[in-house]
């Protein structure tokens, strides 16, 4: 079948099994070949490809609300709803999301890009029907790994006291980006090796229906019997004590037994779980092998032997992060590493494996994860969380609370993801204006493994170290680890006409525009501004004094970024009366795209720059 073809999902309602299983095949060498040029998500959309055609042979999207949580196992579905012929620009500037996107599809109801939303999307949606008195079915489609986060947890107990018609489509594969962890991991376990439950369960409300209705002792004996049956077959039924009628666990890959559920699914009244079994990268040996996760979200890949297409570089500055954090560790028996189900991404694995029992992954739970950091450093210990800035905004109450208003000795390392597309940016720095939070970014990878050190060694309040995705530059690593002055800035270069004060990913770029702009007549001073929180009071103090332009340059918001605390200071000093600039990203979402397109778009390049400070020095220090 010519894939590209495909216009909507309705073909689906007439196929075979013969059929489906040929499509399903079509369909995983279709993305195995995409992928393998564009990068993606291939391990979670390949172990759902029997499971997205069975929900659109049965139901009849869009009417039929199909919410797909984090969003990442999407791609079959971008398939079958008319945009396979855009997988050649999968995750690319303009191109085709690597998330439901409303925009692009009426099928698509729901964006997401972060875990644990779907639930409650769904009880919104099914309250709106209910209000609205439609006739339509709602359906997420959820993980197990995502079912650890406390809003879905939160939607479980609220759609179930409500018993709201939600079909919930629980997409077992036994492993998400990393593996499991928790009680409730330990709950589908059990599941998954009680299959016969229900179909028991069933059996015996038939034999007590046969009974004559003679009431009393026998009615109650019944009904304990199958209670006993319930906890004797699945130790709690988690479930069904939530509310929902649970049915599985179910081979995700049967189109048999998966249409047979579902059935009876469509005519069940109030909640339902559907416990699906499927394999992760189904269809591709390297992909059904994998252990470590490498195969969730990899980069180019050759098909024939699986080998990564990657680049020979740098080390990553995650890498760099969970090396210097395992060096201090060495040392000092108090320090202690906490990820949020993201041990590779951190790097913090390699933390794990050194000091089994200083580590803890504590899953999708990220304001839990926040404030057992807190309640560490209460206690003495000296606790680093390993976070990507765009997880960390589900921890922002706990900052504020737990974090920042009582602790003394918190370490924060940032990940900062840019341009993962619309929920997976972190532009949006919202610690910034804590009081008591110091926040540090680093020029490259050798200041990275200086701050952590600082970070180690500061015992007041909480302190924040950001530091981007992706391999460093390949400067000398000092052998020593040594503490950086916290709010005290570094003059890169020198200059007369105007001072650019930046830091991070952005020092490069203007000290790019520094050379453009000695080319034209005008001297510019660099300053990398490394302390973002606290600022350089005394260098700003001399700034004013000098009273010469300025131009702040930021990879982040620029309402309530760093620009914006630069411009408060001078003017609560009573001396704003040169001119500032702040260049930085805008009060909008930004697109998926490459680094250097987005860059080139919102203009943060160094020609951009250098044009930026032509506008703001004064006409005579230009060249004609």
């Amino acid at each position: 079948m010519d894939l590209e073809a495909i216009q909507d999902p309705g073909f689906l309602k007439s196929y075979s099994k013969k059929q489906l299983s040929q499509l399903a095949e079509e369909i995983r060498s279709f993305l195995i070949s995409k992928l393998s040029v564009t990068g993606g998500h291939l391990g979670p959309n390949l172990g759902v490809v029997e499971l997205t055609l069975m929900l659109h042979k049965l139901y009849d999207s869009p009417k039929d609300k199909l919410i797909f949580d984090v969003g990442h196992q999407a791609y079959v579905h971008k398939i079958l709803t008319g945009r396979a012929d855009r997988f050649d620009t999968l995750k690319q500037y303009q191109g085709l999301c690597g998330y439901p996107k409303m925009s692009e599809s009426e099928h698509d109801v729901w964006e997401a890009g972060h875990s644990s939303t779907s639930l409650s999307a769904a009880m919104g949606m099914a309250a709106a029907r209910d209000l609205k008195s439609e006739n339509n079915h709602v359906l997420p489609i959820i993980g197990d790994g995502a079912l650890t986060g406390g809003m879905a947890l939160e939607a479980l107990n609220h759609i179930g006291h409500e018993q709201t018609n939600v079909t919930v489509i629980l997409n077992d594969n036994e492993m998400s980006i990393a593996p499991n962890v928790g009680a409730l991991h330990n709950v589908l376990g059990r599941l998954r090796s009680t299959g016969g439950y229900r179909r028991a369960k069933e059996d015996l409300e038939y034999v007590i229906k046969k009974i004559p209705a003679l009431g009393g002792p026998l009615s109650s004996t019944a009904e304990r019997m199958k209670d006993s049956l319930k906890y004797l077959l699945s130790k709690g039924m988690f479930f069904e004590e939530m509310g929902f009628t649970y049915y599985g666990p179910i081979d995700g890959h049967d189109f048999d037994d998966f249409i047979t559920n579902l059935m009876y699914a469509k005519r069940t009244e109030g909640p339902v779980l559907l416990h699906v079994i499927t394999k992760k990268g189904k269809g591709y040996q390297p992909a059904e092998e994998d252990a470590s996760g490498a195969w969730h979200g990899p980069g180019p890949y050759a098909i024939d032997s699986g080998d990564m297409k990657k680049k020979a570089g740098p080390p990553a500055y995650s890498a760099v992060f969970s090396d210097t954090v395992a060096k201090i560790a060495e040392h000092d028996e108090r320090v202690v590493a906490i990820t949020a189900a993201m041990p590779g991404g951190t790097k913090l694995d390699k933390f794990a494996k050194k000091f089994p029992n200083r580590m803890y992954d504590v899953g999708i739970a990220e304001q839990h994860a926040t404030t057992m950091a807190a309640g560490l450093a209460a206690e003495g210990m000296k606790p680093v969380f390993g976070v990507y800035s765009t997880f960390l905004q589900r921890g922002y109450d706990q900052l504020v609370h737990d974090v920042a208003v009582k602790i003394r000795c918190f370490r924060d390392s940032l990940r900062s993801c840019w341009w993962w597309g619309n929920t997976s940016r972190c532009v949006h720095q919202l610690h910034e204006h804590l009081p008591n939070m110091k926040i540090l970014m680093p020029k490259d990878e050798n200041e990275l493994q200086h701050m952590i050190y600082t970070a180690y060694k500061n015992d007041d309040g909480p302190m924040a170290v950001r530091y981007p995705r992706g391999n460093g530059y390949g400067v000398t690593m000092d052998e020593d680890l040594q503490a950086v002055p916290v709010g005290k800035w570094n003059i890169e270069q020198e200059g007369s006409d105007v001072t650019i004060l930046t830091f991070g990913t952005m020092l490069p770029i203007a000290k790019s525009a520094a050379e453009q702009l000695q080319k034209t007549g005008v001297s510019a001073r660099v300053v990398n501004a490394n302390s973002v929180k606290p600022l350089d009071e005394e260098l700003l103090v001399q700034l004013g004094e000098e009273n010469r332009p300025i131009l702040t340059l930021e990879e982040a918001a620029l309402q309530g970024g760093f620009g914006s605390a630069v411009l408060e200071f001078l003017h609560d000093r009573g001396i704003a009366s040169m001119q500032v600039k702040r260049m930085g990203i805008p009060d909008r979402y930004i697109e998926h795209g490459s680094v250097d397109l987005i860059y080139e778009e919102l203009g943060l390049t160094a020609t951009e720059v250098a044009n930026t400070v032509k506008e703001i020095v004064p006409s005579k220090k230009k060249r004609a």
